[in-house]
């Protein structure tokens, strides 16, 4: 028995010794790997950071806002007479830009009003389907500011502001639960490098839903009186 015993414990001590041997390697493996890991994670997220200012020093000049367009009292409203096309709208959600859904393009006619400092809008739409659509407002022009109030909608405003491409103009519409960015231009497909830059621009100033007219069909027909 006691010859028995000490075999058994010496097996025991055996396994033991042996156990604590595998043990001391599989420590330092078991160890690199979490390290190693953890390393992965670490660098991921400066990546992501790196990724998120890169983003903003490059897409995003601190505190980006449009140029509002120079009023000549002596010239004005010349200068902005004449036939426009809606390209784009840019808003902080879709669903302020849902009017121009069924939109394929929008041709408008600016022209001076009854009364000084007063503007006569009219537009034909070109739905998605093929109709003609006619629109007409009136527009005060706000003394000292590029604002303008729309006729019968005092809750409506509407600012004025240079667009970097040539014939270009960019309008900011405000109203009660929705404001949206809008541009027109003199040609009915303007370079889109255009239409590009006023959506980095629009995106930057939280507008990132973006709707582009098609521009597919032909024009209704609008009158310039």
């Amino acid at each position: 028995m006691g010859q028995g015993s000490r075999q058994g414990g010496w097996r025991q001590s055996g396994l033991s010794s042996q156990r604590r041997e595998q043990l001391r390697h599989s420590r330092p493996a078991s160890t690199s790997s979490a390290c190693l890991k953890m390393f992965h994670q670490v660098w991921a997220a400066l990546l992501y950071l790196c990724g998120i200012l890169l983003n903003s020093i490059y897409q995003c000049p601190e505190h980006p806002q449009p140029t509002a367009l120079e009023m000549d009292e002596k010239e004005f409203p010349e200068p902005h007479l004449g036939r426009w096309y809606f390209i784009a709208g840019a808003a902080p959600t879709k669903e302020e830009l849902a009017t121009f859904e069924s939109v394929d393009n929008i041709v408008f006619n600016m022209a001076a009003g009854s009364a000084p400092r007063q503007l006569q809008l009219s537009a034909t739409i070109r739905t998605k389907n093929g109709f003609c659509v006619p629109r007409k407002w009136i527009y005060h022009l706000t003394e000292g500011s590029t604002d303008l109030r729309t006729e019968g909608r005092p809750d409506m405003r509407t600012e004025l502001f240079s667009s970097p491409c040539p014939g270009g103009i960019m309008l900011k519409e405000r109203g009660q639960g929705y404001q949206r960015f809008l541009l027109y231009n003199r040609a009915p497909h303007p370079p889109e490098k255009c239409v590009e830059e006023f959506r980095s621009l629009t995106s930057c100033l939280d507008s990132r839903a973006f709707l582009p007219v098609p521009r597919n069909q032909e024009p209704c027909e609008l009158s310039s009186h």
